[in-house]
């Protein structure tokens, strides 16, 4: 798992697994990261090809970090079965979920909500 922060922006991608074991990392090393300018979260998820309850957990309490901000967390490229869990749990109404056919089109201009 890897962080970077992009202006206002914290971009976290490299998650395998979203699960009991990984949850746990994505909470500290977002903690670690996160500081005073921060107000949005980016969550590339185009590699993720498992996630379960601890990970939607993980995924809501990342949302509430970004809203005590009036931030949002945008979930980009989520994998099929990533993007079928969302569905089911109907969190994808509380997301920004950006897809990579869309974030292409807008090459060379900053990711948009979609």
């Amino acid at each position: 798992m890897k962080t970077h922060c992009a202006g206002d922006t914290l971009v976290v991608s490299g998650i395998k697994e979203l699960d009991a074991a990984t949850a746990r990392a994505l909470r500290q090393a977002v903690s670690t990261a996160w500081s005073d300018e921060l107000k949005y979260i980016e969550i590339d998820l185009a590699e993720t090809v498992f996630m379960d309850s601890f990970g939607l957990g993980a995924l809501v309490w990342l949302r509430k970090l970004a809203a005590d901000r009036d931030g949002r967390v945008r979930l980009l490229n989520p994998a099929p079965s990533t993007e079928q869990i969302l569905a089911l749990t109907r969190l994808y109404r509380v997301f920004d979920i950006v897809r990579r056919q869309q974030a292409v089109a807008r090459e060379g201009a900053s990711l948009s909500l979609l």
